[in-house]
């Protein structure tokens, strides 16, 4: 499972990381916990549904909610850097979109989820369309974000 390599690497490297969670409700977390050990690496959580939590807690400029929305590559970067921030960890992961199955528009569409990870050194954004359910979405989305932490830990910490 993709969650225990993640956390193999985790130990491993002997790194930390916070989740701040807007569609995903805290799946990521809950998935990365269900880690035998995970309280060794994972420090913490917001789950940012609001965009008065997303600027608030994770300090995601109004200015930033109001010209890009809550749903954009900018969102998705400051809620990585402010989760890393509020929990002083090494990975910092923020994820933010449509699960849908209404919400959506023209410009920003059901499925659409932007995940970032950030580090000390950078902060990696992807875009995303996932095609499901809510619930689908919602899983397409943490297993994305596993493989990008996955990804970025072999890549930078090797």
């Amino acid at each position: 499972m993709l969650e225990k390599t993640v956390g193999k690497l985790l130990m491993e490297k002997q790194l930390t990381i916070a989740c701040a969670e807007s569609c995903t409700g805290g799946l990521l977390t809950s998935v990365l916990t269900d880690v035998p050990g995970s309280s060794a690496y994972v420090m913490g959580s917001v789950v940012s549904y609001s965009n008065e939590v997303k600027n608030r807690i994770l300090h995601v400029s109004a200015e930033t909610l109001s010209v890009c929305g809550a749903v954009s590559e900018e969102t998705a970067r400051a809620m990585a850097e402010g989760i890393r921030n509020l929990m002083q960890t090494d990975l910092g992961v923020g994820i933010t979109g449509i699960a849908g199955p209404d919400g959506g528009s023209a410009e920003k569409p059901v499925g659409l989820v932007y995940i970032a990870v950030a580090n000390q050194a950078k902060v990696t954004v992807h875009k995303n369309n996932f095609y499901g359910t809510r619930s689908e979405n919602k899983y397409a989305a943490v297993n994305h974000a596993l493989i990008m932490i996955q990804d970025i830990i072999r890549s930078t910490y090797e």
